[in-house]
């Protein structure tokens, strides 16, 4: 099992440290910047070995130049967007096999918020980038309501349990949007409760399950194709 640390950088980013005991191995997820996350690993005592990014936004890739050149990181990310991803030594899609240490995670194509966007899905733990958000989506930057309908599903046919390692703390507000939803959903309403109490305790939200999706996310919810476009186009304009 992978130790999982996650590390707040920027105005709302998470980081993620992921470690093999057994073998040593620390790789980090999305770094957005290079110094909190170096420290945070050197606090652990863990050296980071590789650099996993799920798709090309500076907020995502903008530490691996500097860690590349403190730890000599390996870098793995979306062949679609290989061309922008910096240092990245392979370039993975839909099939291939990513490792830490004996952990291995199937890559999943999710290209919705931008064109080539990957997630790394592990046993147990979903590494999803900007494409699934606690009770959110991303937004369409370079895709289609399509893809980020099929992209959900791909995400939600892994098992129930499955922690997702989102990179953006947008939980209070998607929440906030989601009761314009579905004001009646007593699951939303217990969980919209719940965050705000973490909240203003400063504490994360995040990781969270696939099964809290099921029952609270909108756009997982959507029924359709439309349905999800509405609710996504809706998110974009809302303040709160």
């Amino acid at each position: 099992m992978l130790d999982i640390v996650g590390v707040p950088v920027l105005s709302d980013n998470y980081v993620w440290l992921a470690h093999d005991e057994a073998s040593g191995e620390t790789a980090v997820i999305d770094p957005a910047v290079a110094e909190p996350v170096l420290a945070a690993a050197a606090a652990r005592g863990w050296t980071i070995s590789q650099i996993l990014n799920t798709h090309w936004h500076p907020d995502h890739v903008g530490g691996n130049a500097e860690i590349v050149a403190a730890t000599g990181a390996f870098v793995t990310g979306p062949a679609g967007e290989q061309a922008k991803i910096p240092h990245i030594g392979r370039a993975v899609a839909e099939g291939d096999e990513v490792r830490i240490g004996s952990n291995v995670a199937r890559v999943i194509d999710c290209p919705a918020h931008t064109a080539g966007h990957i997630a790394y899905a592990f046993e147990g733990a979903l590494f999803a980038g900007d494409t699934l958000f606690a009770m959110g989506c991303g937004r369409l930057f370079e895709g289609t309501p399509e893809q980020m309908h099929a992209a959900l599903a791909k995400f939600m046919a892994l098992p129930a349990r499955t922690l997702v390692y989102c990179a953006h703390e947008y939980t209070q507000s998607n929440a906030r949007f989601a009761l314009t939803v579905e004001p009646d959903n007593e699951a939303l309403v217990k969980r919209a409760e719940a965050v705000d109490k973490l909240r203003a305790r400063g504490e994360p939200t995040v990781p969270f399950s696939l099964a809290m999706e099921a029952a609270t996310n909108p756009f997982v919810r959507a029924g359709s194709i439309e349905e999800l476009a509405r609710r996504r186009a809706a998110k974009d304009v809302f303040r709160g």
